[in-house]
Formats: structure tokens, sequence, C-alpha cells
């Protein structure tokens, strides 16, 4: 048996090495987790890498972009020179016309995506919005007549469908757009002023955006890949040619990019996707609960180190948040382990859970956290909507109207909890009702001293002819009242 000893040089390499060891393991453990890499990303590490481009992937996902091109007729009357003189308006108002209608084509640009091989293309809802003919053009120059599947106002999304189903087109697959993060690089693809399909690149530079005002249902990806004018409808896509999300709005002093663009996340898009192939309109759960910001002078009351969440200030009594436990004056912090900071960020957890199971809630009472399971059901049509066309000569001739319910009010993005009534859900335009200015969403109060409780009230008290017209209208949190000739 060879024994053999070690030098005292031995030992000083020996306990350097073992040394070396135990600093390495240590400060594995004690990097920062947001540091590491995480699933294959990192930043380039050498000049070679820096020069990649990003060609293989605008090649593979370019074709399933599209341009949409949308025209509305719009029908104009002829109107005399003396139309707008008060003395005439004090003799005939403003029923009188003249001449034919005069019919003109309005046409708009736009971007979209197709999402499925069937031909299924997602845009905006305002690149379409009041379109009576859709053109779909790929990039290789083919044109499609597109067919409207589903108009979604409220997420500012719509589905057109092409092709016969039988052809398979290029077509973009989802990401889930949480696993998204600030600094990951994303290619923006549309057809920016008309000049053709443009590509631009850039980084995820903020997540969560919820005071943009474009839409209901508020939580953009922010990027500073260049979008403007005609990107709306377009691909925002990762380097893996997934599409985390459609280009929506940009924030902009001049009409053109300067860096702050706005997309839809993909999970959003795909739960609308996903009520087009099974119907008409947008299925979503019903919470049941009106909220408010926690800000900082409310986060000081309920004792809370910093604002954020939601605070539940009323609740519907028969809602699937009541009947889960929770109650006025909860703050809920997350949904399903996903922190949110204001209501906005609450309502874009529900509607893109869809329907069926529960959703998990964490809140906030007398200063101890919570959990509950809350169970994700359409919201109920109860009363019957009985959505009609108001005709006749009344102020509110053209306006059709329907039964306050929670499906209708979650269908119109109405704010209201348990109130009942009838609501405006659609104005012609150049009607009575559009003269005078009603909108969708305007809640009927009173007319002619009648209190309006259901649609056959309007209707009966709307059929008798009157030399005058007095009424109340709810429109957000205050009423109108308003006195109109007959």
């Amino acid at each position: 048996m060879v024994v053999e000893m070690l030098t005292e040089s031995s030992w000083a390499g020996a306990l350097a090495m073992a040394l070396a060891a135990v600093l390495l393991a240590a400060a594995l453990v004690f990097i920062p987790w947001s540091a590491r890499a995480q699933d294959g990303k990192r930043v380039p590490s050498s000049r070679e890498e820096i020069q990649l481009s990003y060609a293989p992937v605008v090649k593979r996902v370019a074709p399933a972009v599209v341009n949409v091109y949308t025209k509305r007729v719009v029908k104009e009357q002829a109107r005399s020179p003396f139309f707008n003189d008060p003395f005439f308006q004090q003799f005939f108002g403003n029923r009188f016309s003249f001449g034919v209608p005069r019919e003109r084509v309005q046409q708009s640009l736009g971007s979209g995506v197709i999402v499925d091989p069937s031909g299924l293309v997602v845009t905006n809802y305002h690149v379409i919005k009041d379109g009576d003919q859709f053109t779909i053009a790929m990039s290789d120059r083919r044109e499609f007549e597109a067919e409207l599947v589903l108009a979604d106002e409220r997420t500012d999304l719509a589905v057109l469908r092409i092709g016969n189903g039988k052809e398979k087109l290029p077509h973009l697959s989802f990401k889930n757009s949480d696993a998204v993060e600030v600094g990951d690089i994303v290619l923006a693809i549309g057809n920016p002023f008309g000049v053709g399909q443009t590509v631009t690149s850039g980084i995820v530079s903020a997540l969560a955006r919820t005071h943009v005002g474009v839409s209901d249902y508020q939580f953009f990806i922010q990027t500073d890949a260049a979008i403007n004018p005609g990107n709306s409808g377009g691909a925002l896509v990762t380097m893996d040619g997934k599409l985390i999300g459609i280009n929506s709005a940009i924030y902009s002093q001049t009409g053109g990019s300067i860096g702050i663009g706005f997309a839809i996340p993909s999970n959003m898009v795909e739960s609308v996707v996903a009520s087009a192939r099974d119907g008409d309109h947008v299925k979503r759960p019903w919470f049941g609960a009106a909220l408010q910001v926690v800000d900082a002078d409310l986060a000081q009351s309920l004792g809370l180190d910093r604002p954020g969440g939601s605070l539940i200030r009323d609740l519907h009594d028969g809602s699937p948040a009541a009947k889960a436990g929770l109650k006025v004056g909860d703050v809920i912090r997350a949904v399903d382990g996903f922190e949110v900071e204001d209501p906005q960020a609450v309502r874009y957890r529900f509607a893109t859970k869809g329907l069926g199971g529960k959703a998990k809630i964490t809140y906030l009472r007398d200063g101890k956290w919570r959990d509950t399971e809350v169970a994700l059901i359409a919201p109920p049509e109860d009363p019957p909507a009985d959505e009609t066309l108001i005709e006749g000569r009344n102020p509110f001739a053209g306006a059709t109207v329907a039964n306050l319910s929670p499906a209708m009010a979650d269908k119109l993005g109405l704010d209201t909890i348990g109130e009942k009534g009838v609501v405006v859900t659609q104005v012609e335009r150049g009607s009575a009702a559009n003269q005078i200015q009603f909108q969708r969403g305007d809640i009927v109060v009173e007319v002619a001293g009648t209190k309006i409780g259901t649609v056959r009230d309007l209707v009966k008290v709307t059929a008798t002819r009157r030399p005058q017209w007095d009424f109340s209208v709810k429109r957000g949190e205050r009423v109108f009242s308003a006195t109109v000739g007959g």
C-alpha cells in the first residue's frame, strides 16, 4: 500500500480549490433569480450573436399577417341652404329634408392575423366598425372577400372568416401572454400608412398597462417596436414565431410612433377566437361586484403598506362573488395567483378564464389574508332583454332599448350592480334619438311623468303623441333631465 503525503504547497492548493468551490456554490445560491437565465433567455455573448438576423422568424410569420380593407356605405341627405337658419327651424324643426339621399362609399385600411388554418382572421373592432364589406389581402397578393363572424367592441377585437375551409392557410399559433417579460424582443408586423407590409422590432417595455382607454378590458402589452396608423390589428410576435398580442393603439402627440405602442395580450385574443368558433358573441364569466382602485389614501386608511388592489364597493346579492363569501370592503389582491393592481386587472383575469370551473381569489379582510373560489358562470338574463326599436313621433324614435339585466349590463360594459330598468342598446343615425344625442348605455328613468321599469312601459308611453316631452336619463353616475317639443 502506498500512502502519498501532501506537502505544504499541495495543502494550500487543495484549500484554495475547496474555498473556490464553496464560494462558487454560495454565489450560485445567492444570485438573484431575476439575474439567472430563464426559459433559455440570455443576453448576446459575442459580436456574431449581435449580428444575428430576424429574417428566419419574419419569413415564417409574415404570410399569416394580412391587410384588412373595410367599405362603408354612408347615406347623406341633401339639405336646403336655409336648413340651419333658426327662424326656419322654429317652424320646421329637424323633420324636414330635401331631395333624395346620396350614397357615399368610405374605405379604411387596417391589418389582421390569420390564427386558424381554416381561415379565421383576427383584427381590431375599430378597423371593421360600421363596415358593410370586408376584403382580406395576403402578402402573396391573393385577395378574399371576408365574412364578419364576431365583433366585440368591449375588447376592441373582431373575427373574420375567409376561404372555403378546405385550403390550409398560413397562420400563427398563440403564445401564453403571461409568459412574456419586460425586455423580451418582439416584432410588430402590419401595414402602416398603407405603404405595404412592414416589420419593426423592439422590446416589451411594460406589462399590464390599464389606463390606455381604448377598450373596456384595459390590460395591454407595451412595446417600443414602431406602430403607426394602419398597424391596428397586426401581429406582435416573439422570437419563436408565436403571436403574443394584437397591435391596437399608440401613444402619440403627432399621429406617428414615438416608441409607445400597445397590444392586446394573446390570452384575451384567444378567448375571443374561442367564442367565435362556438357562436356569434363573447361569453365571459360574471363576477357580480363593483370595484374601485385602492389608492394611497385608501391604502393608508385600510392599514396597507402600499397602494394596489381592488376594493369591493358594491355586490350583487346573487352573484358568484357573493356566493363565494366576498363582502363589501374586501380588497382583492390576486386572481389565480396573478397579482391584480386595479379593477381593470381583475376584469381582465376573469374575461380570459372562460366559463366553467372556478377562480381562486386572494383578498384582505380585517387585516387578514384569505382565499376563496368564485364560480365561473355566465351572467343571467333576468329579466329577458325584450330588445325593441322605438318608433313614432317621440324623442326615443330610432333607439333600440332592452330590459336591464346582469347579462345586458355585461354586454354594454355597464358598471351597474342590481340596477333594473330600460337601457338604450343602439341608436340609428339621423333618427330623433340620434339628434337628441342619446347614447348606447343610457338608462331611461322617467318619461312624461311615468317611471320606466320595463321596455313595455316605454313602448306604451311613447305611443301617445304629445305637444312636448319631459324625460330623465341616467348616464354613468349622473341623471339628466330635458324637455323637447313633440
